[in-house]
């Protein structure tokens, strides 16, 4: 299998503070792994470098096909086309529907066909299990459904691969359960995920490899 995300002899900076050292790391396609740490440990700078909004400097950083450490900004997003993203506070626009939500990154990624951009709506939806709440305005929608609305965002443009930071961080554990259900469904589908958690009872019900952020750097965990 080809490495979807592969890191070698990374660092990580955030304002130029040296966050992770010494980082190397292979994740193939179709694997999901759980990236685990202390908050401050260095798992959102991780991310945040993955996606290109902290930039890679030192090592080799590569994911979906893009060279990060040689990324010019005017590719930044067509390298967001090829990744999913998904944040713990959801981030939707709160002025917007869900279609008006999902709208919106499709076109700024580019689509331009209403036709298209109604149908990959649809599909996004049926997939998250949300058909009916199209017209639905965020603050109409509970926790659990905002976070399948951002997960249903992240799939817009059939990623390769998913970063989830904390993608369950403020949900109760039903919802939890509901979220990391349609993670695993995304997971079976063949899409990479790397999901930060700090929800180790996660780890022990839905069982797979572990990252583990600790000491500046990342290494394997048997947690």
């Amino acid at each position: 299998m080809a490495a979807v995300i592969s890191i070698k002899n990374g660092s990580v900076f955030q304002h130029d503070r040296l966050i992770l050292k010494d980082i190397n790391l292979e994740i193939n396609e179709g694997e999901f792994v759980y990236l685990i740490g202390r908050s401050g440990s260095g798992k959102s700078s991780l991310l945040k470098t993955l996606y290109a909004d902290i930039p890679a400097k030192d090592g080799s950083f590569n994911i979906a096909g893009y060279d990060l450490c040689n990324l010019k900004r005017k590719d930044i997003p067509m390298l967001r086309r090829k990744i999913g993203i998904v944040f713990q506070d959801f981030q939707l626009l709160y002025d917007r529907n869900v279609e008006q939500n999902l709208s919106f990154v499709l076109k700024a990624t580019g689509w331009e066909d209403e036709d298209g951009i109604s149908r990959r709506i649809d599909e996004v939806l049926q997939l998250v299990g949300l058909q009916g709440k199209r017209k639905s305005m965020p603050h109409q929608l509970s926790g659990g459904e905002q976070q399948s609305v951002a997960i249903a965002r992240a799939l817009l443009n059939s990623p390769s691969v998913i970063l989830a930071d904390e993608p369950t961080g403020n949900l109760d554990p039903e919802t939890t359960n509901d979220i990391m259900k349609l993670i695993m469904k995304i997971r079976d589908n063949g899409t990479t995920i790397l999901m930060a958690t700090h929800n180790y009872n996660l780890i022990l019900k839905y069982p797979s490899r572990v990252i583990s952020c600790a000491d500046g750097t990342i290494s394997e965990s048997n947690k």
